[in-house]
């Protein structure tokens, strides 16, 4: 395991409620000065954010929106274009045979500095149905109200 540090830049909280996460990759991005100064800063959300693999084998997220930066003159970003991800061919391949499967997408987990780099945990998901989502709630309302009652009770 590499001993560089991890810092958490942002998370996508919606993605584990709305799909079932089977397989995780980490990405690096590609970015100009003003945007990794705007990420540094905290300015990325990943929330509506997708990706996808172009016909040349290429993999994009879309709708990231990373915050304009505000010392940043002329040169500045376009907050929500597209950004490629960089993957080695096997990886992009594995990732294209499951996403062409139904009901399979590749979605953006976590954005998070590993050393200095910045990088993107992504996450082939199939969508929950209604009744998955409560189900999720319920466990975790209950694991919730267990672990509140365990507390109470090492105080006592």
């Amino acid at each position: 395991m590499d001993d560089k540090k991890i810092r958490q830049i942002a998370v996508n909280k919606k993605a584990h409620h709305s799909y079932t996460i089977s397989d995780q990759y980490e990405a690096g991005l590609v970015l100009v000065g003003s945007e990794v100064k705007a990420i540094r800063g905290g300015g990325v959300n990943i929330k509506d954010s997708y990706a996808r693999i172009t016909d040349k084998g290429e993999v994009y997220v879309h709708q990231m929106h990373v915050s304009p930066y505000t010392y940043s003159y002329n040169d500045n970003h376009d907050p929500l274009k597209p950004r490629k991800l960089l993957l080695n061919k096997a990886e992009i391949r594995k990732i294209y045979n499951k996403v062409n499967e139904k009901g399979f997408s590749l979605i953006p987990l976590s954005i998070y500095f590993k050393g200095s780099r910045i990088k993107m945990k992504l996450g082939i998901g199939q969508g929950k149905n209604l009744y998955d989502k409560r189900q999720s709630l319920k466990e975790k309302d209950a694991n919730r109200e267990m672990h509140r009652v365990n507390r109470h009770k090492d105080y006592s």
